[in-house]
């Protein structure tokens, strides 16, 4: 399947802004999806330097949560570190790494934000609008917001607020461990979302999906 990419990468930080800014009307933040039965974990690394972007997608069963197909994908590196940004130097590349795949997943989950992010445009969002797939973002650390305190037990979570608008879930995937920034990314809901990263997470604080993107992201 050829993906579309419908923009050009070679732009500036505000042109970037603006694209955001009106691709983020094209989030949809429901159930659009029939049934799941694979799921890919996206992430990137960087080779020589940030020079090469490395990009790896891993696609796994559900509910088995077995590796059953991966591409990985080198593009040299053509935009800047730029917070809030990260989609742009990053996404070309996923791209092209979802295009090596003998047939795309049913759902992404993305090392990134969706929603939970200043223009509601995360790299979960920029992939799930480019490709037309239910998306997640699944994020180490949070970019924005405020949240009640969580408690410590596996399963904990607290909606996650930025200007009186719940843009995500923060949630705990693992007894005592930090917690997981959980958003919209693409045609599938918050609570869904959350269901869903809890269901490829096992005995660790990151789904497998991203454990296994992350190995290969890392070489």
């Amino acid at each position: 399947m050829r993906i579309r990419h419908r923009h050009p990468w070679d732009v500036t930080a505000a042109e970037a802004i603006a694209l955001q800014q009106r691709l983020c009307h094209e989030v949809i933040a429901d159930d659009r999806f029939t049934r799941i039965d694979t799921v890919a974990g996206v992430d990137v690394g960087f080779e020589k330097r940030g020079a090469v972007t490395r990009a790896a997608v891993a696609v796994l069963s559900l509910p088995g949560l077995e590796l059953q197909e991966y591409a990985i994908a080198h593009r040299p590196t053509e935009f800047p570190y730029i917070p809030g940004l990260l989609s742009f130097r990053e996404v070309p590349a996923v791209l092209d790494a979802l295009q090596r795949l003998p047939r795309l997943p049913d759902l992404l989950l993305c090392d990134g934000q969706g929603q939970a992010h200043p223009r509601r445009f995360g790299i979960a969002c920029h992939l799930g609008v480019l490709t037309d797939l239910p998306a997640i973002g699944v994020a180490k650390s949070r970019l924005i917001g405020t949240h009640a305190p969580l408690a410590e037990s596996k399963g904990s979570r607290q909606p996650l607020y930025d200007k009186g608008e719940v843009i995500g879930t923060v949630l705990r995937t693992r007894h005592g461990v930090r917690p997981l920034y959980i958003s919209v990314g693409h045609r599938i809901a918050l609570e869904t979302a959350v269901d869903y990263v809890l269901r490829c997470t096992t005995r660790y604080r990151l789904p497998e999906t991203t454990r296994a993107a992350h190995k290969l992201a890392s070489g």
